[in-house]
């Protein structure tokens, strides 16, 4: 693959704001001249995650994490560094330079591939559906008419047609000289393997459908789903299903996705939480109304990874799946996993005698009937009490212990002892127990299960309690201590290289690796500036500590003083074991004729004069 232009790298760098991207994935408020929030990588509930967009570098103080523009994206979406360059310069428009020229169909990354097939595709579908053809006039016809929809929302969403019998999308991207590993395995056609590739191999997935794009939370597209219509041919392997969805590809994994998450994460705020409806064709309706905050699950399955977004954005979720058995199995599954990771859920229509579709609801009554259902919304206790145990007025004791049993797996969840503690009392009033029982059956619980007490623990990652960012201490290491100096004070580099014996760092320290090569740089006379350290860095780790060091700035107005103090600390660290090596060799010195105690004593001499020395640069002034 070619090498990406260094160049282009620091001009992508310059031009885009971190500020912008970290927004796509986390709430971010000002503090100063920095930018704060809950941390996308780690569950937290105090702010720690702290942006200098001076700097355009982030670090949580809670988990660590700390990097720049591209190890943000390389982290949050999963991407090597040649992707995630290629991904910030195809959103913000920022053409991407390589040293061996422009990439072939065969260099190109093959996530980047699927991405521009995906986005060819999308519109190639989206033509045929305004197309003036029998497949574009049935299309609109059904999307207005039959499933009332205004035309206006196909164009928003760029809902797509795709014809019964066409070999048009495989020719168009055959034209474009997409890699045949790209074609392969994009998910949009049907192939054998070992079948050469050429336009018949190219079997349509969706044929005689409605297809509706699924976008990532960056708003590419990665997917599509396709509703069953009067044009899906008899001969189609999946005739009978009502939707037939993308398959997973290494663009799309359909547990790490909430449909329509791409909008509805910029309309939540206050009073503003996510609404989690079943289907696409549900959330659409939601929207339509203005109900803007609204995704789907694509299913009726609900995952940690999917929960884990909403966490990111705002973790206050509204459940509304359909009210019947599959639907309420569904929004049972949900609450543990919504518990565990800190996300307040009310669950909407659930226990309902009467079906309630969200598309059809919506549709009859607008976005009034959210205010209906709101007014009858259930907490996640009182829906877990109804689902375990619907009346309690008529269940015998052991009944009930079973019931309390499962409510007390639920509860174990909670890391917080004060939500605990309020859910078990919301749960004895539902029940009419006696709250104080229940607390005592509960204590009782987690004694006899010490997993569930490990599990409760381990859902709080570290966090430090500190509003605003700690001061870093540096005391711990030393070669991490001199390493931030000669980042920041760079003509004090050129100094410790003459001044620091390369024996006394440790380069099993990564700080202490990373200094030996600086250091050598200055020796050398080749240091080129502090603009060019990428090109000094092996590895993610190294990536991180510079980050996280450029972000915390060493306030101090004599550096050489900082400078001679680490330097002092490694002395010490290399010079006090040979010290006790001597001792231990001139206490043996009486029994052993071959000792050379003369020479010890003089080499403890020196050694203790050293120590006692202060260090002193050499050139700092």
């Amino acid at each position: 693959m070619p090498v990406i232009k260094p160049t282009c790298i620091r001009d992508i760098k310059a031009r885009v704001n971190l500020v912008d991207v970290v927004s796509r994935v986390a709430t971010l408020r000002k503090v100063g001249a920095r930018f704060k929030g809950l941390c996308p990588f780690h569950q937290e509930k105090t702010p720690s995650f702290h942006v200098d967009p001076d700097r355009g570098l982030f670090k949580c103080f809670g988990c660590g994490k700390a990097g720049d523009l591209i190890s943000f994206v390389r982290e949050t979406e999963q991407l090597t560094f040649t992707e995630a360059v290629e991904a910030l310069g195809h959103r913000f428009s920022i053409p991407i330079e390589y040293d061996e020229g422009g990439p072939t169909a065969e260099d190109r990354s093959l996530r980047q591939e699927l991405l521009d097939i995906h986005e060819v595709a999308a519109e190639y579908f989206h033509q045929a559906y305004k197309g003036n053809t029998t497949t574009g006039e049935y299309m609109r016809e059904y999307w207005v008419r039959r499933r009332r929809f205004p035309a206006e929302l196909a164009e928003e969403f760029k809902v797509g047609a795709a014809p019964a019998s066409d070999g048009g999308l495989g020719a168009l991207l055959l034209k474009k000289k997409y890699s045949e590993a790209a074609l392969r395995q994009c998910g949009l056609f049907h192939m054998r393997e070992g079948v050469v590739l050429t336009l018949g191999a190219l079997r349509p997935r969706f044929r005689g459908r409605l297809v509706i794009p699924i976008r990532e939370p960056q708003g590419r597209v990665v997917a599509f789903t396709a509703r069953q219509t009067d044009l899906t041919p008899e001969d189609d392997p999946s005739h009978e299903a009502k939707y037939v969805n993308s398959p997973e590809t290494p663009i799309f994994l359909k547990s790490q996705l909430l449909f329509n998450l791409d909008r509805a994460r910029s309309q939540v705020g206050e009073g503003k939480p996510f609404v989690m409806v079943e289907g696409q064709l549900d959330a659409l309706r939601s929207w339509q109304v203005g109900v803007k905050t609204t995704v789907a699950t694509q299913g009726t399955a609900i995952t940690e990874s999917q929960i884990a977004l909403f966490r990111r954005y705002k973790p206050e979720v509204e459940c509304f799946l359909d009210s019947d058995s599959a639907g309420q199995k569904a929004a049972l599954r949900f609450l543990p996993l919504a518990l565990k990771a800190g996300v307040e859920v009310r669950f909407l229509g659930a226990g309902n005698t009467s079906k309630i579709d969200p598309d059809l609801l919506f549709l009859e009554k607008g976005i009034s009937a959210l205010d209906e259902l709101r007014r009858h919304a259930r907490s996640a206790m009182a829906f877990a009490c109804q689902s375990l145990l619907p009346d309690p007025a008529s269940a015998s004791g052991e009944h009930k212990a079973r019931a309390c049993r499962e409510l007390f797996t639920l509860v174990a969840h909670v890391d917080s002892e004060v939500a605990r503690n309020a859910f078990l009392e919301e749960s004895a009033s539902h029940w009419r127990l006696s709250a104080a029982s229940l607390q005592r059956d509960f204590a009782a619980f987690l004694q006899r299960d010490p997993q569930a007490r490990t599990d409760r623990r381990a859902q709080a990652a570290p966090v430090l309690s500190s509003a605003e960012a700690p001061e870093v201490s540096y005391q711990d290491s030393p070669e991490r201590h001199l390493l931030a100096i000669c980042m920041q004070f760079e003509h004090l580099a050129r100094v410790l290289s003459h001044n620091l014996p390369h024996g006394w760092i440790n380069a099993k320290d990564p700080a202490g690796r990373l200094l030996n090569r600086i250091l050598a740089e200055h020796e050398q006379e080749a240091w080129a500036g502090k603009d060019h350290l990428q090109e000094l860095l092996e590895g993610p780790e190294e990536e991180q500590l510079v980050a996280s060091l450029s972000f915390d700035q060493l306030q101090a107005d004599e550096p050489e003083k900082l400078a001679e103090q680490a330097l002092q600390q490694l002395r010490q660290r290399s010079l006090v074991p040979k010290l006790r090596q001597i001792e231990l060799a001139l206490a043996r010195a009486g029994a052993d004729s071959n000792i050379d105690a003369i020479s010890l004593l003089r080499q403890r001499t020196e050694l203790q004069r050293q120590l006692r020395a202060p260090f002193r640069l050499l050139g700092a002034d």
